[in-house]
């Protein structure tokens, strides 16, 4: 049966042309590349197990944007931690006092969706304050009673379900857990120490009674730094405190003149509410280290590139040619940027 294309339509215009019938979009280039993308699957005669995995990732994918597209600029905190913990226990209480306090700070929080500390956090967050990023597990994993069906999200793929984690995540906030949880944490641990995450206070909630976190950091500190396995400002990259107070503090500071980051080009883009001229001096003081050789810290206008991007545009920008090579300095210059008076 003819498909009614002949070998050499121009599918390109045919695709511009769909998305247009389809009432057209801003972003029709990539669109077009998603489709084109599809077409390429059709050409390799890619196998059906292998398209199963693409289509459930990309239809994953698209459910979870879509849900939290309408909260886009809302910030909102991650909060991992066991599913086994009884509501009985210091963790399961210290996670919904957690909750409730960094959503009095204008806060939204994420969890897993499913018992112990993740119910936890969404019974202290409230119905409207929260999200469920639940896994389909063999044993079916229930999602928790205080999570809105519009805001709850069941992934088939960890891989899928930890990226929406880390992109729709302000701050990371762990409690003790098991296998997962601490999965979970070096996840993002690795993302950000790599760049491949955006910068984000991670905090590490620990039982003043019970140490949890300090010992997984004694671990830490003599098989992976005193063995050189880490660097010394990796250190920076999370905070342990059993101080729950602390650990909104922890948040909150992060973002208190520090707003967001991207790369521009060759060029990393810091958006904040207050630069000034003698912090750039003291930038380029404290950061040499940083920068590409012959670069400068430097005050930039809004870049042209950023404009789609929708967000922060109105900010004061710093923008540097980053060396790449050590992401826990880039958290210690936020810092910086944080408590320059």
């Amino acid at each position: 049966m003819s498909s009614g294309y002949s070998a050499g339509e121009d599918f390109d215009h045919i695709l511009l042309d769909l998305i247009h019938r389809r009432g057209g979009s801003d972003q029709a280039d990539l669109i077009r590349e998603i489709l084109t993308t599809g077409l390429k699957l059709v050409d390799e005669k890619t196998d059906r197990g292998d398209l199963k995995i693409i289509n459930t990732a990309v239809k994953e994918l698209r459910y979870a944007f879509k849900v939290f597209s309408k909260f886009r600029f809302i910030r909102k905190v991650s909060v991992f931690g066991s599913a086994r913990s009884k509501k009985t226990s210091a963790e399961y209480r210290r996670a919904k006092a957690f909750a409730k306090k960094v959503v009095r700070k204008k806060f939204m929080v994420i969890t897993g969706a499913a018992s112990g500390v993740m119910e936890a956090a969404n019974a202290g967050a409230g119905q409207e304050h929260g999200f469920g990023i639940n896994i389909r597990l063999p044993h079916e994993q229930e999602a928790n009673p205080f999570i809105q069906d519009d805001r709850l999200i069941n992934f088939k793929y960890f891989f899928t379900r930890k990226l929406v984690f880390i992109k729709e995540s302000d701050a990371v906030v762990l409690f003790p857990g098991g296998f997962g949880t601490h999965d979970e944490g070096f996840e993002v641990l690795t993302l950000i120490q790599t760049g491949k995450s955006h910068p984000l206070p991670i905090i590490m909630v620990d039982d003043p009674a019970r140490p949890y976190w300090r010992d997984w950091f004694r671990f830490v500190k003599k098989q992976l730094l005193d063995r050189g396995y880490i660097s010394p400002e990796d250190r920076d990259l999370f905070k342990i405190t059993t101080d729950l107070d602390e650990a909104v503090d922890e948040i909150t500071r992060f973002y208190s003149n520090y707003q967001s980051s991207r790369f521009v080009r060759d060029l990393f883009v810091v958006r904040a509410k207050r630069v000034s001229a003698a912090m750039i001096d003291g930038l380029n003081r404290n950061f040499k280290d940083l920068l590409a050789p012959s670069a400068r810290f430097e005050q930039v206008p809004t870049f042209p590139e950023e404009i789609q991007e929708g967000r922060d545009l109105e900010l004061p920008r710093i923008a540097f040619h980053f060396n790449r090579s050590s992401y826990g300095r880039i958290r210690q210059l936020i810092d910086f940027i944080n408590d320059f008076k």
